[in-house]
């Protein structure tokens, strides 16, 4: 099973670094920029052997071409409507690939974007911007249906996956979680755990798909409940208490939180 590293980079995002413990070979999952990867890379005595693209945004593609002429003939996998031009290995729904030995399933999440893929292991799960801990992406480009039915798949996995997204926006989700469902005992309990984290400066990924399922209210849409608190303004107009409708009614508020 391959080990996964976190690699920071920006201001809050994550390059994921996966490695084994019998070999000097690294993948790496949206390298938004190359320097802290071959940072990483130059100090643990690794050569990469791949890319992992989940969608076509610069701060998870803005690393590759250098990358790749630093490491020549690496593969880059991504999605096969992508309009990244640096993708060389072409993924759709359905697809698996092996990664240092270990088997990923591709499952196509259309919501953040049209082309966003995810890399899922039954006991890890690469969701990029499409699920975070205690949120989800804004939608810049699908529709608010698209992206439940994208979470609907995530929400599939076994309960124990770990959950490894792009961004360190826990604890800012987690204020909004708390905006929704202000008597959720298990989001109140995570986020005091994710607020001490913080204030020690320490990663709050991954987290997994059950603790999603008990504090990320967007992943607890087909609760019919779970808009009861948000200012009215927010709520779809012709609202009939479908999930994909909670979904859209929460973003609009997340959006203008």
């Amino acid at each position: 099973m391959v080990q996964v590293k976190a690699i920071k980079a920006f201001s809050d995002n994550y390059i994921w670094c996966l490695t084994t413990h019998n070999s000097d070979l690294a993948w790496v999952v949206d390298p938004g920029d190359a320097q802290p990867v071959m940072g990483h890379l130059a100090e643990h005595h690794l050569q990469l052997g791949g890319i992992l693209i989940t969608h076509h945004h610069s701060d998870h593609t803005g690393g590759v071409a250098e990358l790749v002429e630093q490491f020549s003939n690496i593969a880059v996998y991504g999605p096969i409507n992508s309009p990244f031009a640096g993708i060389t290995n072409t993924l759709v729904d359905g697809d698996s690939i092996e990664v240092l030995g270990t088997r990923f399933n591709i499952i196509t999440t259309p919501g953040h974007t049209l082309d966003h893929i995810c890399y899922i292991h039954e006991e890890l799960a690469f969701t990029g911007d499409t699920l975070f801990s205690g949120g989800c992406g804004r939608l810049f480009e699908g529709t608010p249906e698209q992206m439940w039915e994208s979470f609907n798949k995530l929400r599939e996995l076994p309960k124990t996956c770990k959950v490894y997204c792009t961004h360190e926006y826990t604890q800012a989700n987690l204020a909004f979680a708390k905006a929704v469902e202000p008597r959720n005992p298990e989001l109140l309990q995570y986020s005091d755990k994710v607020d001490a984290q913080h204030a020690k400066g320490e990663i709050t990924l991954p987290s997994t798909i059950g603790q999603e399922l008990r504090v990320n209210p967007f992943m607890r849409s087909d609760l019919p409940t779970i808009t009861e608190l948000i200012p009215k303004e927010f709520v779809l107009v012709t609202k009939n208490n479908e999930p994909w409708e909670n979904f859209a009614s929460l973003r609009r508020f997340k959006d203008n939180f």
